[in-house]
């Protein structure tokens, strides 16, 4: 069957976890450490692979049956952090790029497909307003962490590659923006975090010539980490995000979704500055689609 019946498949969500350490895909993000205590003035640069397989993509409206999509996704990451009103400060800046191949049954006949190209950037600038002042780096080796309150906002920009005639799209052709507010402490060697955030889209215009609107997502996701005498720290990892039901020209269907999903992070430093990030996490409970899992790897470096 010729590929071109591939663009009928729903295209609702962007491909999530792209880059697991910085990459926020809409509601579905995994991030330990967002809000985490660090010096001002530091540059961190990674680069990132993760793989994803499942049903990652579902429309109820549609007759569409067993929806599988493989991903294989690069990314690359910038982070600075600086002081603001006395207080510590980040800006970080992530775009991925994405080869992805799937297959669905559509009244009863098998059709294949494929896509390549970079996806949305994503762009989040965030300060912690309690329990994190900026410091420089001999300022902080003698400051003790308590509780961190911060906030952020995360932009997602139209970057994407996309086909105003197909469904299923890298990018997804309007902008989406996530205020989020965060908190952390740290308990001996254990530290825990919870953030929570809502996802505004704006209208994609060129829709099959359509108009489609999306309804808010709310996500929640909590982290706990163990950190070990040598830098290395391992984690479990947990969100939930609901709502995003979808308008076309007016006319809402049953998409609005109500997940939950669950992983597991490792990093271990390799060299001075230097550290591997591995992370792996799967649909606990899913009502709409998105039940699928992902698997990461990411090098980081980190210079002053």
């Amino acid at each position: 069957m010729p590929k071109r019946y591939f663009s009928v498949l729903p295209r609702k969500y962007l491909c999530t976890a792209l880059f697991l350490i910085n990459i926020i895909s809409y509601s579905q993000d995994l991030e330990p450490r967002v809000y985490a205590n660090v010096p001002i003035k530091l540059n961190v640069v990674a680069a990132g692979y993760v793989f994803m397989s499942g049903n990652v993509l579902t429309d109820p409206s549609l007759p569409i049956k067993d929806f599988t999509l493989q991903s294989n996704n690069l990314a690359v990451n910038y982070i600075r952090t600086f002081g603001l009103a006395n207080k510590l400060a980040r800006i970080q800046v992530a775009l991925p790029f994405t080869f992805m191949d799937g297959s669905a049954t559509i009244s009863d006949q098998l059709v294949t497909g494929s896509r390549t190209g970079f996806a949305d950037m994503k762009v989040r600038f965030g300060i912690n307003l309690l329990g994190s002042p900026a410091l420089d780096k001999s300022e902080f080796r003698k400051f003790e962490q308590k509780t961190i309150l911060g906030v952020s906002l995360v932009t997602s920009v139209p970057t994407g590659r996309y086909y105003e005639d197909k469904q299923v799209n890298i990018g997804t052709n309007r902008w989406a923006f996530k205020p989020e507010i965060g908190v952390s402490k740290r308990f001996a060697h254990v530290y825990a975090e919870a953030y929570g955030g809502i996802w505004f889209y704006t209208d994609n215009n060129d829709y099959l010539g359509k108009k489609l609107e999306q309804k808010p997502t709310y996500s929640l996701q909590a982290h706990a980490s163990y950190y070990f005498k040598n830098q290395m720290w391992i984690g479990a990892n947990t969100n939930w995000f609901f709502g995003g039901r979808t308008v076309i020209n007016g006319v809402s269907d049953n998409s609005q979704i109500d997940n939950w999903r669950v992983g597991a992070t490792f990093s271990t430093p390799i060299a001075k500055g230097q550290s591997l990030r591995f992370q792996y996490h799967v649909g606990a409970y899913t009502n709409n689609g998105l039940n699928y899992y992902a698997l990461s790897a990411v090098y980081q470096y980190s210079f002053f």
